[in-house]
């Protein structure tokens, strides 16, 4: 899955549940499970998702949403592999969009 969010400093958690098309309740789930992901709140107490949170929220769907990891599998696989996971993710994430733009230009030809 590639989230499509604009560029942001900080992101609400309405905006990052329709990026990822999950309830909210999930997400907010998900912060209290992965350690890796850290809001900032404001002094009302709305999260504020930075771009890094992104990253590895989009990390966690992939591994759980995607290849099937239980939350434990999931979390055992961050801290064992965590650079080597997120260096390939990124990368996979890359060559993504190198495909996607590579064929609307075959298509424009």
């Amino acid at each position: 899955m590639h989230v499509d969010l604009p560029d942001k400093l900080y992101y609400s958690i309405g905006e990052v549940a329709k990026a990822f098309d999950v309830n909210a309740s999930l997400i907010r789930f998900w912060e209290k499970e992965f350690d890796e992901i850290q809001p900032k709140k404001n002094a009302k107490g709305n999260r504020k998702f930075t771009p890094e949170d992104i990253k590895h929220l989009e990390l966690i769907y992939h591994l759980v949403k995607e290849r099937g990891f239980t939350l434990e599998g999931a979390k055992v696989h961050l801290k064992e592999e965590k650079k080597k996971t997120l260096s390939n993710f990124e990368i996979i994430r890359k060559l993504q969009h190198i495909r996607a733009e590579l064929v609307k230009i075959k298509e424009n030809l």
